[in-house]
């Protein structure tokens, strides 16, 4: 994602202001000409272009950007079709109550608004389904529909969480061990902690923030990374401060606590993930593909982040996150998700409580070593979890990467789960989460005394 990119992520902290914040959304090719290779590390704004997800919120909005870099979607309508549907699994079409209409009509505002080429949307409550939503196109003369896969990004970390507090759970570990027992060569290892990979408080550099990886992964965006490769770009690299002491987002993290998790239990991470998560939750539609492969029917995902609109469906995902946590989805289970995470199904009580508590609330900030834009401070408005963001009351997490946009969030206080994922039309900002709009969209009709910011 580009600058552009995080203004829109910024809309979950905070409404579209009236007026278009200052664009950047030029793609990274043309950045690069213009500086990027004139240092080391490029700027958290660009590489938010390429993160997978809610890493964008956290840099950004923890970074002091969330009250002036808005988004600010068009008025006007995209020309892309919003022919909809509103259906039960199965294919039966149940009668829309007031709050499905809320819905279908929030999702089409957003549509509308911000230029999507595709809406997918679900949303349910304690008491069941409120609203199942398809509209717009998976490709020219392709309507979507609500059985279409897509990437699930960053909802992938809430899962690597969710495995390491069962290990927890089983006493298999403890959150406060150290990694040199499994990662002997990581940096710091004596000192790094499980909690610390899990809440990005490790003083890791992020690999995905360094220009480099950045150009080659534009000029070569069906390139297959290894986790080598991955780590590689941050070899070099110092910590950006002693364990512990500070909060900043890092795939490194996560990478790093692929390769623990998978150490700890004998077993490879998408393993773990399907025999504790997937299959528990009975998400069908929910596989690991460590490759581009998504499996039909497909929703297709579009970008002009190379300078050109260009479908990049099948640009290749591997550089994200952990091996193993590379995944697909579909609505249905996206919303299961969201609800299975937000309430702690797959986990203790108390470690449901270190997931999604507050004990980051007051840690971080800028330092010599570490400008604004990476060492962010937490608050009660918006702080990180064990894998999750808590984001005025919602948690959530929403991955956004190479014209993919979806969001899963979940409301403890109105037990209220959203589900969207979005793709970008032609006219759309670069960089642009669609479903983190359509999200915005349906919070604000159906919980608007909770709005998702700090």
């Amino acid at each position: 994602m580009d600058a552009q990119a995080e203004k829109g992520l910024l809309s979950i902290l905070s409404r579209p202001s009236a007026k278009d914040a200052p664009s950047a959304s030029s793609p990274l090719a043309t950045s690069a000409k213009k500086g990027l290779a004139n240092g080391t590390t490029m700027s958290r704004k660009q590489a938010l272009k390429l993160m997978g997800a809610g890493a964008a919120t956290a840099s950004l909005a923890l970074a002091g950007c969330g009250g002036k870099d808005q988004a600010n979607g068009s008025t006007s309508g995209s020309g892309t079709s919003t022919s909809q549907t509103t259906v039960a699994k199965g294919g039966s079409t149940p009668k829309l109550g007031p709050e499905a209409e809320k819905v279908a009509a929030a999702a089409k505002r957003a549509m509308e608004k911000y230029h999507l080429k595709a809406v997918l949307a679900k949303v349910t409550t304690g008491t069941g389904e409120v609203a199942t939503v398809a509209m717009g196109e998976s490709m020219t003369g392709v309507p979507a529909t609500e059985e279409m896969h897509f990437r699930n990004g960053a909802v992938a970390i809430s899962y690597l969480g969710t495995v390491l507090l069962q290990l927890v759970d089983e006493g298999k570990v403890a959150l406060d061990d150290t990694i040199d027992e499994w990662l002997p060569d990581a940096l710091a290892s004596k000192k790094v902690t499980l909690r610390m990979l899990i809440n990005c408080t490790s003083g890791y550099p992020d690999y995905v923030a360094q220009k480099s990886l950045v150009n080659a992964l534009y000029k070569d965006p069906f390139r297959a990374w290894t986790t080598e490769e991955q780590l590689s770009y941050v070899a070099d690299k110092p910590l950006l401060y002693e364990p512990g002491t500070n909060w900043s987002y890092a795939h490194t993290n996560f990478v790093r606590l692929g390769e623990a998790l998978s150490a700890i239990a004998g077993e490879p991470v998408d393993e773990l993930i399907r025999k504790r998560i997937v299959e528990p939750l009975g998400m069908e539609g929910t596989q690991s593909h460590q490759t581009a492969v998504i499996p039909e029917p497909v929703l297709h995902a579009f970008t002009k982040e190379r300078g050109t609109y260009e479908e990049s469906t099948f640009w290749d995902p591997s550089w994200t996150l952990a091996k193993g946590s590379v995944m697909i989805t579909d609505i249905y289970d996206l919303a299961t998700s969201a609800r299975a995470i937000g309430t702690g199904k797959l986990v203790s009580e108390k470690s449901h409580k270190e997931q999604v508590g507050s004990s980051l609330v007051g840690l971080g900030g800028p330092t010599k070593k570490c400008p604004k834009n990476v060492c962010a401070k937490q608050t009660s408005g918006f702080h990180y979890g064990l894998g999750t963001f808590i984001v005025g009351g919602w948690i959530l997490q929403n991955p956004s990467f190479y014209g993919w946009g979806a969001l899963q969030a979940y409301l403890p206080e109105k037990d209220l789960a959203i589900a969207a994922s979005a793709t970008l039309d032609k006219e759309a900002k670069v960089g642009l989460n669609g479903g983190q709009m359509v999200f915005d969209e349906i919070a604000a009709e159906l919980a608007s005394e909770y709005p998702p910011r700090p």
